[in-house]
């Protein structure tokens, strides 16, 4: 089967536009892409699209009527805050099928205010009030409290990560918020869920990113200097497990994705020159160091501590300033966290470019449950 290349990838800076719609958001990323590619949209022989909150809209329609309508097959995904991984996962195996040469993934979001999550419209008992709270605010700070008890991780270096993250994203354009928030601020922040302050919890936007997926024929046609290859695409579901889910396992589905990727992509955590992951709450951040395998259980504290998730450290952590400070939405993270390492890669990312980036990793969680994982290498 036929490798698969990142050719073209952008995003839109990260915002709030209430006077736009969710079809002009993503048609600007999609331009921006093919733009990047150096191709047109009748060069597409599929559209991916990824959109949660009109998920019935059938939005990558709504796009080609906006940037051009081909004729081309669409398909339209909705899959948590792993929708945006989803639809770029559907193109690369296109590609990797035979399908196609030449794909556009694009992935979109606009974002209303408020927590995420808490309503739940199933069946039975629902946590939200009986049990406890559903809002992912309170599934994640529990999720932190939980690391905290088995192996002593304080308030202190859950705020770090936010430090970190804020830091990061004053290098990043495209990020909402380009703001330094000292510890002392991220720790006497609104206290929403505890151990997560208001600084501690990502950013509810607007955004738009996608990709132009391409086989290896028709990047050397076109052009190897910037492509980037998907050395692995992974998309799980959480396994069965006894266990009482009024406490979800945010951990398992990662784990799970994690080890499909390394093994499809011939490689180990310690390969890694740089990491975007699914930091939806500073919680979850320290908790996926250790899914992804950067580091053995119960080391992530020491990690944020002596500064290895750092630009400039052992293998950088969301140097786009991640969720927290870029923003999160959700139908467009997934991209956008490729766009953010791909940058890396062709070693175009500024003041925050990673020194010698060779293969990074995005990671993407939805609960519900779905987790995206892509392994991408420099050419």
């Amino acid at each position: 089967m036929s490798d698969v290349y990142v050719l073209g990838v952008d995003m839109i800076k990260f915002g709030r536009f209430p006077e736009r719609t969710v079809p002009d958001l993503a048609s600007e990323a999609a331009l921006l892409a093919l733009d990047d590619a150096g191709l047109s949209i009748q060069d597409m022989q599929a559209l991916y699209c990824g959109n949660l909150g009109q998920a019935s809209a059938m939005v990558g329609q709504r796009v080609l009527q906006e940037i051009g309508q081909t004729g081309i097959p669409v398909v339209n995904c909705a899959n948590a805050c792993a929708t945006g991984a989803t639809a770029f996962r559907e193109a690369w195996t296109s590609i990797k099928a035979g399908l196609y040469d030449v794909v556009l993934a694009v992935g979109v979001e606009q974002m209303g205010k408020g927590l995420l999550g808490g309503g739940g419209a199933g069946k039975g008992i629902p946590k939200e009030g009986l049990l406890g709270s559903g809002t992912m605010p309170a599934v994640f700070a529990e999720a932190g409290m939980e690391h905290a008890r088995k192996y002593g991780t304080t308030f202190e270096q859950f705020a770090k990560i936010s430090v970190k993250n804020h830091h990061h994203s004053t290098m990043n354009p495209k990020a909402m918020y380009r703001i330094e928030t000292p510890l002392e601020e991220v720790m006497n922040a609104e206290m929403i869920s505890y151990p997560n302050s208001k600084l501690m919890c990502s950013v509810n936007v607007d955004g738009s990113a996608a990709a132009v997926l391409v086989s290896e024929k028709k990047a050397k046609e076109l052009g190897m200097e910037r492509a980037v290859r998907v050395k692995a695409s992974v998309i799980t579901s959480d396994p069965y497990q006894e266990r009482d889910l009024v406490m979800p396992d945010v951990n398992t589905c990662t784990r799970k994705a994690a080890r499909e990727a390394y093994e499809m992509a011939g490689i180990g955590p310690e390969d890694l020159d740089l990491v975007e992951l699914h930091d939806c709450f500073a919680t979850a951040e320290m908790l996926h160091y250790e899914n992804l395998g950067l580091c053995e259980d119960g080391e992530a504290g020491r990690m944020i501590d002596e500064g290895e998730v750092a630009l400039g450290g052992k293998i950088p952590v969301n140097v786009s300033g991640g969720l927290l400070s870029k923003g999160h939405p959700l139908g467009a993270t997934g991209i956008a966290n490729i766009y953010e390492v791909c940058t890396h890669l062709r070693g175009e990312a500024g003041e925050r470019q990673v020194e010698d980036a060779k293969i990074g990793l995005t990671h993407v969680i939805g609960l519900g449950s779905a987790c995206g994982i892509h392994i991408l290498e420099k050419t």
